[in-house]
């Protein structure tokens, strides 16, 4: 089956007023599309904040919420009031580092991840200093079937139904990153092996089983973290048009010092999955997380629900920006979106054929060369472009990777533009609304073979999983070291 993709990225390209940021921090300046041989591809990914009509302010509801930023979760913290002159130096020093350093005191810790000689993968002991031996043992198949690896397997098996309970779900879904489990059912299979529970749940699901030939009745587990992709507003409308209140629930709008500037998708309570292209490494000032807000669910720049502060940036290692290869980050938030719908991130194998519907939604500018993005929300149904018509000579050449997902109308018309980069590339199946893919770049909006490229979330699902298991567990570990007060 082919992958379907959405829309362009959007145009970087000469549309924001430099002199509306600060100066000692510009956004990076980049040429215009007038300056570009007609045969060239200029990548469209390159992120600024855009000019949009004036929001009204918004009245933030918690006065310390700037501090959530670095995190004021009760889930670690001191036992007796004999220490908390300490607490507060404590924390009021870590306040001030993540303001001063941002993310780059996060990535400076990431750097020095270490890991023994006699580290074992996925025996649900940590023996890197981050944990990265023990991130990809988990993984759903269809019907969403939780499958672990082992170190003693060393392959994906279905987990037995035998002495499956809820706290042990609640137990695996925090594991990946989720507050708790969401629904859990049985699966009947013909496998010829299995992960069976031992009597006792350790730390993680991969330490708590054992390889076994048996199961009883072939039933196994199938496991939900979250209530995700079925927004209460159905989706009957047709491409390019204005979106509605609820029909997009995990939509979220990242604003840098103040201005709509990427889109991204809310795909757990505490994670938002958008671009690695958003925050390029030549501009530090949007690697500082206290630079951003995330608003989530609206459908208009004129009515902004209270924001959401970040914790971490978190930028695949292998984000390649000449490549655009691996283009994908996740932002850690301060506290969780309880009450708002995510979209549900595909399973193992996962495809999405011509016929499925996929769209893509964002905020991004309407028209290639325009000076202002949208301020409604804007939705446009998209096709699935195999990647083999995306990398012929007349496409895109061969630019293509596995990791990168091509959709759009080889007609032209339909796309997305600037603004849009990070947000969703959505295909309905079952029902149920998949992140897909995120916008990523492309060569201008709308124009003939040239669709939209995307991240493959289908490809780099490990990676999410496994930055979303670590990133929820270190952070806390790394800073409760100091302060015992983070998430």
């Amino acid at each position: 089956m082919e992958h379907r993709q959405t829309e362009a990225p959007p145009s970087y390209d000469s549309v924001v007023n430099q002199n509306l940021y600060d100066q000692n921090t510009p956004p990076p300046s980049y040429p215009g599309l007038q300056t570009l041989a007609a045969n060239q591809i200029q990548p469209d990914y390159i992120p600024q904040p855009i000019i949009q009509t004036a929001a009204p302010c918004v009245v933030e509801t918690i006065p310390s919420q700037r501090r959530q930023v670095l995190g004021t979760s009760k889930r670690c913290c001191y036992g007796g009031s004999s220490g908390t002159a300490v607490v507060v130096v404590l924390v009021v020093i870590a306040v001030w580092l993540g303001v001063r350093y941002g993310s780059r005191l996060w990535s400076l810790s990431e750097s020095k991840e270490t890991c023994p000689l006699s580290s074992v993968d996925c025996d649900g002991k940590r023996d890197c200093s981050q944990g990265s031996d023990e991130y990809r043992c988990v993984r759903f198949g269809t019907a969403n079937q939780l499958q672990v690896m082992t170190s003693n397997s060393r392959l994906f098996l279905p987990v037995c139904a035998q002495g499956w309970n809820k706290n042990i779900a609640d137990q695996t879904c925090k594991q990946l990153g989720f507050r708790q489990s969401y629904e859990d059912g049985v699966l009947l299979t013909n496998s010829s092996s299995f992960q069976s529970l031992t009597s006792q749940f350790t730390n993680t699901i991969q330490g708590s089983v054992n390889k076994s030939t048996s199961c009883p009745g072939q039933k196994t587990v199938s496991l939900y973290c979250s209530k995700c992709g079925k927004p209460p507003v159905s989706t009957r409308i047709i491409g390019g048009n204005v979106s509605a209140e609820g029909q997009w629930p995990w939509q979220a709008s990242l604003h840098f010092q103040g201005h709509h500037t990427c889109g991204g998708t809310l795909v757990a309570p505490d994670f938002i999955i958008t671009a690695a292209h958003c925050f390029p490494n030549e501009s530090p000032s949007y690697q500082v997380p206290s630079n951003w807000k995330v608003y989530i669910g609206l459908v208009s720049q004129l009515r902004l629900p209270s924001p959401y502060y970040v914790n971490q940036i978190i930028l695949h290692e292998n984000y390649d920006p000449k490549t655009n290869n691996y283009d994908i980050a996740l932002l850690k938030l301060a506290r969780p979106a309880s009450n708002i719908q995510p979209v549900c991130l595909p399973v193992f194998g996962q495809t999405f054929s011509p016929s499925q519907l996929c769209w893509t939604t964002g905020f991004g500018v309407i028209r290639q060369g325009d000076d202002s993005s949208s301020t409604s929300l804007m939705a446009v149904t998209v096709d699935l472009i195999d990647s083999s018509v995306c990398n012929s000579p007349n496409v895109y050449g061969g630019r293509i990777t596995e990791n990168m997902q091509c959709a759009g109308d080889l007609k032209g018309g339909r796309d997305s533009c600037q603004g849009d980069s990070g947000g969703p590339l959505v295909c309905k199946a079952d029902e149920q609304w998949y992140l897909t893919g995120v916008t990523s770049w492309g060569d201008g909006c709308g124009k003939k073979n040239r669709p939209g490229i995307y991240s493959n979330v289908g490809r780099l699902l490990m990676w999410i999983y496994g930055k979303m298991q670590v990133k929820a567990q270190y952070f806390c570990i790394f800073m409760c070291t100091y302060t015992n007060t983070f998430i």
